[in-house]
């Protein structure tokens, strides 16, 4: 019989209070055994909400490694691991019911120790791009860890991808949920401060998965936390050229040879980076030197949560909707995948095999002052919600 899980307590939930996502009640601390834990059932015959805990593996070091499993009362099912707040595997329903894992990734650690291109890793400190590795802050320049040629990308060698969080689980009357935790130190790849984050996953029964991130500081320092997952909605059976995208952003903002943002912000009417209305993702990727790896300029602007990508792949029904609060969108159509990558279900990672969609700030933005600020600042909390809601037509 499954174990009775009471409801995180208020400060457990702090990021959901925040947003009003979930509920703020008082409850006992979750379980921390390999077993099956869930909230107390509704009437018999329906399926239930679950959370799962259970082990991943081990570093080199002898650091053990969790992978947690979040199921809603319609089934759909998502599992974290610990090891860089990861989303290792989504199961949604097509338009007939049966689930499939949508998204790219590995059944087992040592994959994504070998390698792994940033597979549903939280990135971070700051995600996308920092040219040549430099920004100045407050008159002091400060130089990061370069990992992308001469440029520094999603955070350095040793980014939030590659480090273990802590991790609770915790669920309510409708939704179940795990919080991850990781202190940042001062001077980490460079970047100034001691910089404590919280990034929770909550599943919700309206089929949502809701990634909320918090974090504080002791100096001011750039912060761009985004989730990285690759999803293809055919369950990786082909590529993702026949995907239909739309994207609420009139504008995007153009890059050099380098993926280095110009400063420019251009309106994407006339070209191919228009998807104001839907288009499915191959029909004018060859127009597109090196294929779609672009910031775009989200029209609400962000501060309040807002629609900003809708995909639909039409042989299995599938539908993913993006909601953020983020200013900006990085497209990306898996243009360095080349089938030297076997993932899950023995699916071998192709060339455009998966498509990701992060909320973000804009790449380089310390560099850029036209940009919508990212720095965070003593006594600020950086605050951030972006929801994925699946369903099927």
């Amino acid at each position: 019989m499954r174990k009775s899980l009471l409801v995180l307590a208020l400060g457990v939930l702090g990021i959901g209070c925040f947003h009003g996502l979930v509920g703020c009640k008082k409850a006992a601390p979750p379980k921390e055994s390999q077993e099956s834990i869930g909230p107390a059932g509704p009437a018999k015959g329906i399926p239930t909400m679950n959370i799962r805990k259970d082990g991943f593996g081990k570093l080199p070091d002898g650091t053990a490694v969790d992978i947690f499993t979040l199921t809603n009362r319609n089934g759909l099912k998502a599992r974290i691991m610990t090891y860089g707040a990861t989303l290792v595997s989504l199961e949604t329903p097509d338009r007939n019911g049966a689930l499939a894992d949508c998204v790219l990734g590995y059944e087992s650690l040592d994959g994504y120790l070998k390698a792994s291109p940033y597979f549903g890793a939280t990135v971070g400190r700051v995600g996308n791009r920092i040219a040549k590795g430099h920004f100045t802050l407050d008159g002091k320049t400060y130089t990061l860890a370069l990992n992308n040629d001469a440029n520094h990308l999603h955070g350095g060698l040793k980014g939030f991808d590659k480090v273990v969080w802590s991790a609770e689980s915790f669920s309510e009357a409708d939704a179940v949920g795990v919080k991850f935790g990781y202190l940042s130190k001062d001077g980490e790849e460079g970047y100034p401060g001691n910089l404590n984050i919280t990034v929770v996953y909550l599943l919700t029964n309206d089929n949502e998965l809701r990634i909320s991130y918090e974090a504080t500081t002791d100096k001011a320092t750039p912060v761009n936390l985004t989730n990285h997952s690759y999803f293809n909605f055919t369950a990786g059976v082909r590529d993702i050229l026949g995907h239909e995208l739309m994207l609420t952003a009139d504008r995007y903002t153009p890059v050099d040879k380098g993926l280095i943002p110009t400063g420019k912000l251009d309106p994407v009417k006339g070209t191919a980076m228009d998807f104001t209305t839907p288009f499915t993702i191959g029909a004018r990727i060859a127009k597109v030197e090196g294929g779609y790896d672009h910031n775009y300029v989200l029209n609400s602007g962000g501060g309040t949560l807002a629609l900003a990508a809708r995909v639909y792949e039409p042989e299995s029904g599938r539908i993913m909707e993006i909601l953020t609060d983020q200013p900006g969108i990085q497209f990306y159509t898996g243009n360095f995948l080349d089938g030297t990558i076997t993932g899950t279900g023995g699916h071998v990672y192709k060339k455009n095999w998966g498509f990701c969609l992060e909320t973000q700030h804009f790449p380089d933005s310390p560099n850029h002052a036209n940009f919508p600020s990212s720095i965070l600042r003593p006594g600020q909390v950086y605050r951030t919600v972006t929801v994925l809601k699946f369903s099927v037509k």
